[in-house]
């Protein structure tokens, strides 16, 4: 057993890594790119692995979550997903492994160049002193530099002395301001700005052009509409916008005060249309224009669209006898309110039994009242007399009509009498299950009856819509799917609208909402060896009622033992003494109050907790006979004494792609002690492959958890310090697709490759003459065309040179593979060689091109390496469908090649350097737990 231990690598496009202070690194990316960061770990147990990040942008969603895999991959990754990405590893021994990796995403945009003149009048002088001065600012990661430009002339501080460049000192970076002085005819011309980050990460200059002119000014612009503007919904609607100056000429947008326009809105040009207005598109609309130069123009409209919305009443009593009721001889007010817009287009009439009522000394009309919110008309009747009693109608409407009026009838009579409100018996405190749906209510009386408002009388919390108070036009509130969190008291009042304005009467309903226990824990596994005791405890969390609670524990149904719990505890414990076989099985208790009940659910098994494969294995153990190898299986036991001793473990193995197991049973003297590294040799395995490997350990209970693991065998190395290759297995030798080519290699076999589009081209069988064999090919169909390039890059060669100063006479080795080139659109294959740190080599260490019949031809090359190495195979796609080119058997061996294949008049063979470790290619361990 081993401590964790860490480090990182990257793949992807990484411009650069850098290595910092305190062992941190720097990963530079460019924007768009994939992020790809790996987490190599060492330890034993196999550690668990998790990115997290910090800095960077409050709105990187990275920030919130983790990366529970060794691979973290952000595609197309922004310049807010920046900062600092750690690993982190712990596998319960010693301290956890952490490293940290910071990563600088790279960007330039496009430069903005703005224009700011001043024009200046010397006292007691004649004359005018303009100047220029051209801004010039882009966004960038790493900090960019600008550079000036007058047509094709190069400026430069001090280079023309009407000319400052120069950096405000507000801002940081380089120079980007460039002040023309006095401004003289030359300086009418074309300026351009270029801005720069010296193609770091391959980030190209970005530039822009302005053209200065004895012209050029800041925008100006008209609206040709009236300001506000007031229409009927449903109209068609236009605003225009027009400049009346600028050079260069503006270019007008259009923006509202709710930042986005209308979804049916239509722009064209300098006019906005809003086809069928609706009160929703109401607002102010701002015509912008901008050029560049100077601030941007901007002139703006407010569109009133007329609406008359909501209509309410109610009435006063005398105020100055503190009456609740009306009475004959007393004062009484009806007051009217209607939301309109415009509010000062809104008139108000009134009707009394269906006839005009004019205002008088005795009935007194007051169109708007200044203490009342606004929209409210008033008709006070002095002293009531009996013939007063009737219907009095107030009516709305807007000032030139198209809105339909608002009436709103008001009746006056000896029966109308104040509010009054009760809750009903029974209906306090109400009790509903979670879930539910509920009706509070509360009896309102009175003539006319007045609008109910529903709150919470407990706490100052919303009602169940979001808004701090409901209405309710009968009394009731209905609530649906009540949660616990509703449990306490709500209030309704009377609302002065719609009856009576006196003081406000209000009662209180109580709601109880009943949920059934939560309990943990809601499942458990619980792993024992025979004869020995199990606890199980089953613990309330919240529960209502919480009074009276009952327990049942059961063991697959039959009842164990029930009881009420102690509300000292709040828990339930079952105990099992020595456990049996019949103890084996699922047990529940059952946690029951008046909603239904809370369920803990306890797995008791012998089972045994999985082995943990021992993956830092190195190398596997040749066998004399060729094409045969051994492993060295290697593993520890999880808790080995928390179950049953186990007796054997069953070994299974396959290989990848077939359904059949191989299984045999590895026995197992005396106890297993914890950490104990176990080993088995695995024999007879025929060919590179890859095989899946399954351990189960075995207990008197029976089989326990399995873990998995995949071996992969990517090449044969013989002990003369050959590589070779033929494509049968589907990893192809660890060989990989290069992601910056036009399109891959395929691998098939003649058996089952379709060649009814791409007939008289390609191989028919492999290299052997096997149907059933398997090759590389690239597929020249649409949407191929000629010039496109396949890319096949093998396995990194990488050995330590046996002169420990260095190589100065490197070995010779011999690269060889066969091709079948047949067709009239064949193309050109290409190898080449890819040096560590270098790129790959421009010119071909081998090349041919054209139609070399229907038959598979062998190429060899000599090769020197001075550095770990890969080679490339290239296919590039000749002028028609006609063209694929196939590949089979790559070999790489020891010393120059003895006897070369007779080499064609367009063949190219040259020498380059390399050198090769048999061992880093042969083992690639892929680990597996399930």
């Amino acid at each position: 057993m081993t401590p964790p231990t860490v480090r990182i690598i990257h793949s992807g496009h990484a411009c650069n890594v850098e290595e910092e202070r305190h062992t941190e690194r720097v990963y530079t990316i460019r924007e768009g790119e994939t992020l790809e960061l790996t987490c190599l770990v060492t330890g034993h147990p196999r550690p668990q692995i998790r990115w997290t990040k910090t800095a960077g942008s409050v709105s990187d969603r990275f920030q919130d979550s983790s990366v529970f895999n060794e691979t973290l991959t952000i595609a197309k990754i922004l310049r807010n997903q920046g900062g600092r990405y750690y690993c982190k590893a712990e596998n319960g021994l010693g301290s956890p492994a952490i490293k940290s990796i910071r990563v600088d995403v790279y960007y330039l945009d496009d430069p903005v160049v703005t224009v700011h003149q001043s024009i200046g009048e010397a006292k007691e002088q004649f004359y005018y002193e303009r100047t220029v001065f051209l801004r010039c600012v882009a966004n960038s990661n790493p900090p960019v530099r600008y550079s000036w430009h007058r047509g094709r002339e190069v400026l430069t501080q001090g280079s023309d002395k009407g000319v400052e460049i120069y950096e405000p000192f507000f801002t940081q970076g380089e120079t980007k301001i460039l002040k023309l002085k006095n401004l003289r005819p030359q300086d009418y011309a074309n300026y351009s700005c270029i801005a720069s980050v010296r193609n770091v990460c391959g980030i190209p200059d970005r530039s822009v052009i302005f053209r200065l002119t004895n012209k050029t000014a800041s925008p100006s612009i008209k609206l040709l509409v009236e300001d506000p503007i007031v229409v009927n919904p449903g109209q068609t609607v236009s605003l225009v916008c027009i400049t009346t100056g600028g050079e260069p000429p503006p270019i007008l947008t259009w923006v509202t005060s709710n930042d986005s326009l209308p979804q049916r809105s239509v722009v064209k040009g300098g006019t906005l249309t809003l086809p069928a207005i609706t009160s929703e598109e109401a607002g102010v609309y701002s015509c912008v224009a901008s050029n560049n130069v100077g601030n941007p123009a901007k002139k703006s409209t407010t569109i009133v669209v007329r609406a008359l919305k909501k209509g309410r009443f109610w009435i006063t009593p005398d105020p100055y006898h503190n009456d609740d009721n009306i009475q004959i001889g007393r004062e009484v007010k009806i007051s009217c309110q209607v939301e309109a817009t415009p509010p000062e287009e809104l008139i108000f009439s009134w009707l009394k039994n269906g006839r005009a009522l004019r205002s008088s000394e005795r009935m007194v009309i007051t169109q708007t009242d200044p203490d009342i919110s606004p929209g409210t008309t008033n008709l006070d009747i002095i002293d009531l007399k009996f013939t007063d009693f009737g219907t009095y109608t107030c009516v709305a409407a807007l000032k030139g009509g198209g809105i339909p009026e608002i009436s709103i009838d008001v009746n006056i009579s000896s029966t109308t009498v104040p509010p009054s409100l009760t809750v009903p018996r029974g209906k306090s405190p109400l009790v509903a299950r979670e879930g539910d749906t509920v009706e509070l209510e509360c009896l309102v009386s009175g003539k006319p009856k007045p609008i109910i408002l529903w709150s919470r009388a407990d706490k100052e919390v919303p009602m169940p819509d979001g808004n701090m108070q409901m209405e309710s036009y009968d009394g009731v509130l209905r609530i649906v799917n009540v949660s616990r969190e509703m449990t306490g008291s709500y209030r309704c009042q009377t609302s002065q609208y719609n009856g009576f304005n006196v003081k406000p009467r209000e009662a209180v309903v109580e709601l109880i909402v009943q949920y059934p226990p939560t309990v943990e824990p809601v499942h458990m596994e619980v792993r024992q060896g025979l004869g020995r005791p199990v606890v199980m405890t089953c613990r309330v969390l919240r529960a209502h009622p919480s009074r009276v609670l009952r327990f049942e524990w059961l063991l697959s149904n039959r009842l164990l033992n029930a009881g009420a719990i102690d509300p000292q505890k709040d828990e339930t414990e079952h105990t099992i003494r020595s456990l049996n076989r019949e103890g084996w099985g699922e047990y529940t208790c059952n946690i029951i109050n008046e909603a239904g009940a809370g369920k803990c659910t306890f797995q008791v098994t012998g089972k045994a907790y999985p082995p943990e494969f021992y993956y830092d294995t190195y190398s596997p153990l040749w066998q004399d006979r060729p094409r045969v190898y051994g492993f060295k299986l290697q593993w520890t036991q999880m808790n080995p004494n928390a179950v049953d001793r186990i007796v054997a473990y069953r070994l299974g193995i396959r290989q990848m792609g077939l359904q059949r197991w191989w299984e045999q049973e590895i026995t197992v003297e005396g106890n297993i002690g914890k950490g104990e590294l176990m080993t088995h040799n695995l024999t007879e395995l025929i060919k590179p492959e890859s095989y899946e490997v399954r351990l189960t350990p075995i207990t008197r209970f029976g089989e326990g958890d399995s873990t998995v693991r995949i071996v992969t065998y990517s090449g044969k190395c013989s002990k003369h310090g050959e590589f070779h290759c033929s494509f049968e297995e589907e990893p192809i030798c660890m060989f990989t697709q290069d992601k910056n080519d036009n399109f891959d290699w395929t691998r098939h076999s003649a058996a089952t490759r379709d060649t009814k589009y791409t007939p008289n081209t390609g191989p028919s069988a492999d290299r052997t003459g096997s149907k059933q064999g398997f090759y590389m090919y690239i597929e020249t169909s649409r949407p191929r065309k000629e010039g496109d390039q396949a890319r096949l890059i093998s396995p990194l060669f990488n050995v330590a040179p046996k002169n420990p100063y260095g190589i100065n006479n490197p070995p010779a080795y011999c690269f060889g593979f066969f091709y079948h080139m047949f067709g009239k659109h064949i193309g050109t294959l290409n190898a080449l060689l890819k040096q560590k740190g270098q790129m790959t080599s421009e010119a071909p260490v081998w090349s041919l091109s054209g139609n070399q019949g229907d038959r598979w031809k062998q190429a060899k090359v000599s090769i020197h390496p001075t550095s770990s190495f890969q080679v490339v195979l290239e296919g590039v796609r000749g002028p028609g469908i006609e063209g694929d080119i196939a590949i089979d058997d790559i070999t790489l061996e020891e010393g120059e090649c003895r006897d070369p294949p007779p080499s064609d008049a367009n063949a190219l063979s040259t020498s380059s350097h390399i050198w090769l470790l048999c061992a880093t290619l042969v083992l690639t361990l892929l680990e597996g737990q399930r």
